[in-house]
């Protein structure tokens, strides 16, 4: 159904006990667990060359930045992942998504570009209408040149390698394949200055520091939902 290329993303993952997280999920949902402990991620990036797969990109939406909430579920034995909220800075794309993938997509003041050293340097202010606040400030960038792919059973794969997306809407569970390359994963590091992202879907995270991958480029297919369990 569409076609989009990721760039710069950081992947923050922290350790939340499942019972934190289950009154916020869907009970036909699953949550899954790594190592004793389901996980929540906070992923900013920024997308270009969005389109519908049979048409070329439409200026003024087809690049702009995005900061995802989510974390890992089954369904039917089908590993995906669920979003509590994705910010993006494009109105038409939020008001898509919203109708038709019934993804929880808020409005967001954003702005994401490189540093003088290669940091990316990414800020996000929710303004979306009637929704919680949330914001993020910070830089980050990959520690070194070496990329690597997370390997099976381990607990990047298990954050990282997933292919399907789930959303919720009346009641009704849906969805949908995502296809991808293996992520070409780099350690990174971060400084964050104000994250009240997961706060704002009423998630308290540890205070510990999250575990950090960088990503430089994932070329990304989206396939349209079904409103069915996966077989």
């Amino acid at each position: 159904m569409m076609k989009q290329v990721w760039h710069d993303l950081l992947f923050m993952h922290w350790p939340v006990a499942i019972e934190q997280l289950r009154p916020l999920i869907p009970a036909e949902l699953e949550i899954e667990s790594c190592e004793g402990s389901g996980w929540v991620g906070v992923v900013p990036f920024h997308m270009s060359g969005i389109r519908a797969h049979w048409l070329p990109p439409i200026p003024g939406t087809s690049a702009f930045p995005e900061l995802n909430v989510r974390t890992y579920v089954r369904v039917g034995g089908k590993s995906g992942v669920w979003f509590f909220s994705l910010d993006a800075a494009n109105s038409l794309a939020v008001a898509a998504a919203r109708r038709f993938y019934h993804l929880p997509y808020f409005r967001a003041r954003m702005d994401a570009r490189s540093g003088p050293n290669g940091e990316i340097q990414y800020e996000s202010h929710r303004i979306h209408s009637g929704a919680a606040s949330a914001d993020f400030r910070g830089c980050y960038r990959a520690l070194d040149d070496t990329v690597f792919q997370a390997r099976r059973g381990s607990l990047e794969y298990f954050l990282v390698e997933r292919y399907c997306l789930y959303a919720a809407s009346e009641s009704r569970i849906f969805w949908g394949e995502i296809d991808h390359a293996p992520w070409p994963l780099q350690r990174a590091e971060a400084e964050i200055e104000v994250n009240t992202m997961a706060a704002a879907s009423g998630i308290t995270l540890p205070a510990s520091k999250p575990l950090l991958h960088f990503a430089k480029r994932q070329e990304v297919r989206v396939w349209a939902l079904e409103a069915k369990a996966p077989a």
